[in-house]
């Protein structure tokens, strides 16, 4: 199985991204278990479904990366999967989100990592597919790192021996931990800004535009979350009850038990990264409102500086615009002190005014 698929990923603000397509199709593998173990690997998807119907001791994981529509629905087709959530999977680009179709779940999970370089949020998206003895996922970019969950699959026996839930769980638990650079990544960019703002720096406002946009990408991947597990968790601790003899979606009662404490972990995880991000938000919020304060500070001082010195340039200004009119020469005119105690009164005059206004730090 190949973990090298051209990134397809969906940041915010670029739209070239989220139209981009693959250029051809993507890989497909099919890999058949036995308690938890790997046993062999099927062709096709259709060969791992007649393998399922031959020998009830196989599960089946289909992994698809960067695949292309007809691959998707050859997968669903083998496998019957419900039509809505295979139109779903064709298309992309969905918010996390479980639904229930009877014997199956369909889980839409939306990885993120932190590009310090871009300072960008890159957004990737995973399609997850539980039902009887088999799991589907299809990664719509390179961030649905399969090799990683595969591996730690197969150094935990309890957890592979789950079947589906427990690859589910895997990716999901890999997901939530992927969060955590990414927020500390952000993390240390929101600090250097609230500094760049202390600082005077004239680039802190659109740089902090920028990571308020980032914060809002990836809380549109994290904040749905909530809503994923509550569903999971609901279904692990009151199952529907099925007619016809039909299997649970969440698995045999055993299966449950096992995955209730794993899935809780995670959610206790979610809440804690959600709740950071929720943090960032309101920081960045208080340093656009400093930051505006600053500016707003800073053009009332220059303001100060300019009306101060226009007072002190119109008092003598006033007084020499008198020797400036156009009348007849005034008693006192040619006085021969007139002129020195005119520039001594403009003198002083000045000087005074420049002493009060830096007295009130108006200089």
């Amino acid at each position: 199985m190949t973990d090298t698929a051209p990134e397809r990923v969906m940041a915010l603000g670029s739209e070239a991204a989220a139209a981009a397509a693959p250029a051809s199709p993507g890989t497909v593998r099919a890999v058949l278990y036995r308690d938890g173990r790997r046993e062999r690997e099927a062709d096709t998807p259709d060969e791992a479904r007649r393998a399922l119907d031959v020998d009830p001791g196989l599960t089946a994981w289909i992994v698809l990366t960067e695949p292309d529509p007809d691959q998707v629905t050859r997968a669903a087709h083998a496998f019957g999967l419900p039509k809505p959530a295979v139109e779903d999977s064709v298309v992309a680009h969905q918010r996390p989100k479980a639904e229930r179709y009877r014997d199956g779940l369909f889980v839409v999970l939306r990885p993120a990592r932190y590009d310090t370089a871009r300072e960008t949020v890159r957004v990737g998206e995973i399609h997850v597919f539980t039902g009887h003895r088999f799991v589907i996922t299809i990664a719509h970019s390179d961030q649905g790192d399969t090799a990683a969950v595969r591996e730690r699959l197969e150094e935990a026996p309890r957890l592979s021996a789950a079947g589906p839930l427990g690859v589910l769980y895997a990716f999901l638990d890999r997901v939530v931990d992927d969060y955590a650079p990414a927020v500390s990544d952000l993390q240390d960019d929101i600090d250097e800004v609230e500094e760049q703002v202390l600082a005077a720096d004239r680039d802190a406002s659109r740089r902090t535009y920028r990571l308020s946009r980032q914060v809002i990408a990836l809380q549109r991947a994290v904040d749905p979350l909530d809503e994923v597990l509550s569903e999971l968790l609901a279904g692990l601790e009151r199952p529907e009850t099925l007619g016809g003899g039909q299997p649970q979606p969440h698995g045999d009662r055993a299966g449950r038990e096992a995955m209730h404490a794993y899935v809780r972990d995670v959610a206790d995880h979610v809440t804690a990264v959600r709740e950071r991000v929720d943090g960032f938000r309101q920081m960045l919020q208080n340093i656009l409102t400093v930051n505006s304060s600053l500016i707003q500070q800073a053009q009332n001082e220059a303001m100060k500086k300019v009306s101060s010195w226009g007072g002190i340039l119109v008092v003598p200004t006033l007084i020499s615009s008198v020797y400036g009119m156009n009348i007849a020469p005034q008693r006192g005119f040619h006085w021969a002190f007139s002129w020195p105690l005119t520039l001594v009164a403009m003198t002083l005059a000045s000087v005074t005014l420049y002493v009060v206004f830096k007295r009130n730090h108006w200089l």
